[in-house]
């Protein structure tokens, strides 16, 4: 190497150069390990994920067996078990839980099914057989309605002066029945079965609906080395609790299956996912690394060429370099997952503050309106973050500047702040440095500034060696907050949905439990509404209940569970609550759209989940004696 001005810059370089090579192995190696904690990630989720849906499962059937017990008891009151009476009740109960409809099998064999239809079931139910077995759950079974559909029927006797008159049983249409309970894995990315450990026959399949089929047949797909169909399909016999990897058809790539036992006859519950869904992450954070690593590379080379074109100031200007490059590197470190940790932005802020030696940093994400959030810094005070803090004037004067296509800021005089700041504002500032951050479309999403520089160096170079990184917060916080609002928020309402609601009631505070008052409504006539006039006309009902909700309960929670039910948890007094639910019926009856309202207040020892209950089944109570009305009985309405 050719010595410089008195100085041999093979070694330095040479060393460089290696701490280059060591950089890309390390992050090479540190890609290969996200890829492996994913992976283990993913096992873990899918254990997770599984354990959860065969619970909803389980509580699902457990509670559709008390509601089926209770109407059984009703039933025996009855002489006449198709009597136009019992069966406008039990035709009432469609929908409850996982099922979709009532029958009664009594004896010769004979179904009884909506308004108390008759139909021979010989050859395909047997009376005596059900009778022997009790309550219980089928297997998978034909409809006899509908010889294509495959169901699931819910047992349990009808006893009356201790004999068994008749069989009834829910009808779980399995088709229906991932929609019906909101079985999404993933949020929809991955898939759910219900198997059959002594056929193997899937009772749901949501990776293929509708075709029914055998999990035998998994045995043909390619497995990924260490795995084995034959332990597999044996591991679903014995009842085991394995993982999976196998080659899918349908998308050409691996899927990752789990299964495990149900407390439910020989059912198996299995969940399987994509591998791109499992290293979607890991695909974004390398992606990220390839693109810093280049930056990287970029940011060495122009080290280079510093060197050799400034070699009389290479001591001081070195160490300068080096130790702002470290900084800028912690920056990075910090911002990567300010999205989701943002006191990470006021650190990042701190030490780029240190590097330019300026007392205050600012960094303002420009929202819609007046709707800006901003961070702080300044040496010596506490700091954080607010939501329209800071001069909205100040704030709007230097976007208009910047949306000229002005690169950077400055101000270092009276004159020049005036222009910007209040007098009050400018009784604390010096001076300013401010630059544009953009996004992928070049349009200003922030501002990053300085105030009141008082070292050396380069902060023009330093803020905007920034932009980059602020850029890809700026992107990172729009899009957590996406994600967020899409997997939490109803698309037809507004209001929050299912998933929040469980995720909600299972984080519920003992001290927000104090006062709390759980509403439960279910609209009225939706089935009729949608059938009568159309869908249309149904989702604009729905729609006008929600603002209903939004309006009489600003201060709730409000979360669309189901098709036509609404949970809201508030506190205040019974009395005050209850006169708002009449309001908001008030106002909906004056539309001709009628609603029933279950509430019921927090008991000192009872649970949220008792309390929710409680207000279902107040609701209920109410939802009968409006059907019991004449000008709303279903099937008055239906003869005429």
């Amino acid at each position: 190497m050719k010595k410089l001005d008195g100085m041999h810059w093979g070694r330095p370089i040479a060393i460089t150069s290696v701490m280059i090579f060591l950089v890309m192995v390390a992050s090479f190696g540190v890609i290969k390990y996200i890829n492996h904690v994913e992976e283990e990630r993913s096992f873990e989720r899918l254990y997770q994920e599984a354990d959860n849906l065969a619970g909803n499962i389980e509580t699902y059937a457990n509670s559709d067996r008390e509601e089926l017990e209770m109407l059984a008891e009703v039933i025996a009151k009855y002489d006449q078990l198709d009597s136009q009476d019992l069966w406008n009740l039990l035709d009432s109960y469609a929908a409850v839980g996982m099922m979709s409809r009532l029958e009664l099998l009594i004896p010769n064999d004979i179904v009884l099914t909506k308004g108390g239809k008759r139909v021979d079931a010989k050859g395909i139910l047997s009376f005596e057989e059900e009778k022997a077995r009790g309550s219980h759950i089928t297997d998978r079974e034909t409809d006899i309605l509908d010889s294509s559909n495959y169901i699931v029927r819910h047992y349990v006797p009808v006893v009356r002066n201790g004999e068994t008159v008749a069989m009834l049983y829910g009808v779980i249409e399995l088709g229906e029945l991932p929609e019906a309970v909101n079985l999404n894995p993933y949020g929809g990315k991955g898939a759910m079965y219900i198997i059959d450990g002594n056929t193997g026959d899937l009772l749901v399949d949501t990776w293929h609906p509708n075709e029914g089929g055998n999990m035998w047949t998994l045995g043909e797909r390619e497995m990924a080395p260490g795995y084995d169909p034959e332990q597999m399909r044996q591991g679903v016999k014995n009842g085991d609790s394995r993982y999976v990897v196998f080659v899918s058809r349908t998308v050409g790539e691996y899927l990752y299956f789990y299964y495990q036992p149900m407390e439910i006859n020989e059912w198996r519950i299995a969940v399987s996912v994509p591998e791109s869904v499992v290293f979607e992450s890991a695909d974004m954070i390398e992606g990220i690394l390839n693109r810093f690593l280049l930056f990287e590379l970029f940011s060495f080379l122009v080290y280079f060429w510093w060197v050799i074109h400034y070699v009389r100031q290479v001591t001081e200007e070195k160490q300068y370099r080096l130790e702002t490059l470290n900084h800028i590197y912690d920056v990075e470190k910090l911002l990567f997952n300010g999205h989701e940790k943002k006191e990470n932005i006021n650190e990042a802020l701190e030490k780029i503050g240190n590097i330019i030696q300026a007392e205050g940093m600012g960094f303002w994400i420009l929202g819609q309106s007046d709707d800006n959030v901003s961070f702080f810094w300044k040496k010596n005070q506490e700091n954080g973050s607010q939501e329209n803090s800071g001069s909205q004037k100040c704030i709007h004067k230097l976007f208009e500047y910047f949306e000229k296509e002005n690169s950077i800021y400055k101000a270092y005089d009276e004159k020049n702040l005036r222009g910007i700041f209040s007098e009050e504002e400018r009784s604390n500032i010096s001076n300013i440095m401010a630059v544009p951050v953009e996004d992928m479309d070049g349009n200003v999403c922030g501002i990053l500034a300085a105030c009141n520089i008082t070292g050396g160096g380069d902060p023009e170079a330093v803020l905007k060696s920034m932009k980059f990184s602020f850029s890809m917060l700026c992107r990172n916080l729009k899009n957590d907050a996406e994600i967020r609002k899409q997997g939490e928020r109803d698309a037809l309402t507004g209001l929050y949905n299912r998933n929040r609601y469980e995720k909600d009631i299972l984080q519920i505070h003992p001290e927000e439990e104090k006062g709390l008052i759980c509403i439960y409504i279910d609209v009225n006539g939706l089935h009729e509404m949608n059938n009568e006039k159309g869908h249309e006309k149904g989702d604009r009902m729905l729609k006008t209940v929600a603002d209903g909700i939004r309006k009489h309960f600003p201060d709730g929670k409000s979360y669309r569970i189901g098709g036509d039910e609404f949970v809201v948890f508030v506190h205040g007094e019974e009395k005050e609550i209850t006169a708002q639910s009449d309001a908001l019926k008030a106002s909906l009856e004056a539309l001709d759209y009628h609603i029933s309202v279950g509430i019921q207040s927090k008991t000192e020892n009872g649970s949220v989940a008792s309390q929710i209950k409680g207000a279902e089944k107040k609701m209920y109570a109410e939802k009968k004696k409006y059907y019991e009305q004449e000008a709303n009985d279903r099937r008055r309405q239906a003869r005429d």
